[in-house]
């Protein structure tokens, strides 16, 4: 898993801070970097919108308003992502129900194993 993630530029949209850092580190000692981040759905499609990412990390619930605005731009500009979700995986819409999705919080590992399951492709 190590070599398919090392190197990759990554979003993570994620509104709590401390999840935040502790991604960035998990992300970091995979050997991928954090590019951009941002704490709300506006702040995100505006990234998507001007920047690239290999791959996403996109939390469901973004200070009680819905990613799945993001999670449509993502697919969009065929930038793969896993949900992150302190909630009921189930809550994502239908149409993502076949997305990664880690459970916070989550392990290094559990998120090494979701990487993984995305087809990355350095850019």
């Amino acid at each position: 898993m190590d070599k398919i993630a090392k190197g990759l530029r990554f979003l993570v949209v994620e509104d709590e801070m401390m999840v935040l850092l502790m991604i960035e580190d998990m992300l970091a000692d995979l050997g991928c970097e954090v590019t951009a981040s941002a704490a709300r759905v506006q702040q995100a499609l505006e990234l998507i919108a001007t920047q690239s990412f290999d791959a996403a990390l996109l939390d469901m619930n973004l200070s009680g308003e819905t990613s799945e605005a993001v999670a449509q731009a993502l697919v969009a500009h065929g930038t793969p992502f896993i949900f992150c979700t302190g909630g009921d995986v189930l809550d994502a819409a239908p149409e993502f129900h076949d997305h990664p999705c880690l459970r916070k919080p989550f392990s290094y590992e559990e998120l090494a194993d979701k990487l993984g399951e995305l087809h990355l492709q350095p850019h």
